[in-house]
């Protein structure tokens, strides 16, 4: 098994060198004005010289190398054969070349193809970016509008509710101004009446009874001094509370001297409380009496 493995790759290298040969000859041969080349035939007689018994013996010469034949010329199926086999060879190389172009033409267009996906992409990116910016910048403008609008309403809401406010308070001044006036005009009419009907009842015999007993009441309580002149008439004023209480007094218009005068105040406050009058309607805090004392 060993040694026939050790012929194979001679055996090879043989039969491709024949077959290039070949191949060199149908191409020469194909060539316009040639002949076709006909492999020689290379033909030996080996020739052995038998040695004569007289001959003396010598020292044998190294034996010759053995000639190679040269391998047989190709029968003519053989050449169209191998004709038909370079054919082939070359068909398939220009299908292979073409399949390689078509392959070549397929991926420069699935790059064409790419680069245009891609340039596309990115002009739909480009665009959406400035869709988007616009409409921010849309979004943007609405909500200041909307904002100033708002502030706006506001300031509008507060101006009207500052003016309705205004227009209340005047309305309630006015209001208060009437009621005062209305109040006012009522209490005048009614100090007017009341001072009507007291004028009314200054003369009235219940009036003259009421400043007798006051009177009456302070010459009792009056310690007269010794410079009391005769006919001695004096203005008191007294100031009285609800239920006749003094509060206070002073003397006025008198033709008495100062002791006299002192003699009338400190008489005045002895004799508090004071006498009320049968009239509600007469009684004033507020009371003018001439001190007229009987001689």
């Amino acid at each position: 098994m060993s040694e026939a493995r050790q012929y194979i790759l001679p055996a090879t290298l043989a039969t491709l060198l024949h077959v290039a040969l070949i191949a060199v000859a149908l191409v020469a041969s194909s060539l316009p004005g040639r002949k076709p080349v006909t492999p020689l035939r290379v033909q030996a007689t080996l020739v052995q010289e038998i040695p004569t018994a007289a001959a003396p013996i010598e020292t044998p010469e190294p034996e010759p190398e053995p000639l190679v034949e040269e391998p047989p010329p190709p029968e003519p199926d053989d050449e169209a054969r191998i004709a038909a086999e370079e054919a082939k060879r070359q068909e398939d190389a220009r299908i292979e070349q073409e399949r390689l172009a078509r392959l070549a033409e397929e991926e420069a267009e699935k790059q064409r193809i790419a680069e245009e996906e891609r340039q596309r992409r990115e002009a739909e990116e480009a665009e959406r970016r400035q869709r988007e910016a616009e409409e921010a910048e849309q979004r943007k403008r609405e909500e200041e509008a909307r904002r100033k609008r708002e502030e706006e309403e506001r300031l509008e809401r507060q101006r009207a509710e500052a003016e309705r406010r205004r227009q209340e308070e005047v309305e309630r001044q006015r209001q208060e101004n009437e009621r005062r006036r209305r109040e006012a005009e009522a209490s005048l009419q009614s100090a007017l009446d009341e001072e009507a009907e007291i004028n009314s009842l200054a003369g009235s015999p219940a009036m003259a009874v009421y400043v007798t007993m006051i009177g009456q009441r302070i010459e009792r309580y009056w310690a007269k001094p010794p410079s009391a002149p005769a006919g001695l008439e004096c203005e008191v004023s007294v100031r009285q509370s609800q239920g006749g209480d003094v509060i206070s007094v002073s003397v006025g218009r008198c033709n008495g001297d100062a002791a006299v005068k002192r003699s009338i105040e400190s008489a005045v406050n002895r004799a508090s409380p004071l006498p009320l009058p049968s009239d509600p309607r007469l009684f004033d805090r507020n009371l003018k009496i001439i001190f007229k004392p009987e001689q």
